[in-house]
């Protein structure tokens, strides 16, 4: 099939196809004559599983590894287990310094008056 067809069964944009076979992370089957893009029904399923792995904001080289250990009939699930814990931990910090954030910028906006003045604590923090 060819790239625009694939891409819709995987759910993706066809530009998101195409820049995951650019960087090796899905690659087409086989290429036309015309160097037009195919794409199997395997491959088809590689970018449904990168899409699911994306949608959990994992990165490309993460993507890259998962999808390298769902190929390999041999792997061991303690090192998709290391991958996803990883992750895990980085979200974890990510939730916590947003939580921050939320907290910081709460405590701006109540102390701004919003008012037609020009002072505001929020410009005078940045600076």
């Amino acid at each position: 099939m060819n790239i625009g067809e694939a891409a819709n069964q995987a759910g993706l944009p066809v530009k998101t196809v195409r820049y995951y076979s650019d960087i090796g992370l899905v690659s087409p089957s086989y290429r036309s004559a015309s160097g037009y893009r195919n794409y199997d029904s395997t491959s088809v399923k590689k970018l449904i599983f990168v899409k699911r792995a994306r949608s959990f904001d994992f990165s490309i080289e993460d993507c890259r590894e998962l999808l390298d250990l769902y190929q390999d009939k041999n792997r061991t699930s303690s090192n998709v287990r290391r991958i996803a814990k990883e992750h895990l931990i980085r979200i974890q910090k990510k939730e916590s310094e947003l939580k921050n954030l939320r907290l910081e910028l709460n405590h701006l906006v109540k102390a701004c008056a919003g008012d037609d003045r020009p002072d505001c604590p929020i410009i005078d923090y940045f600076s």
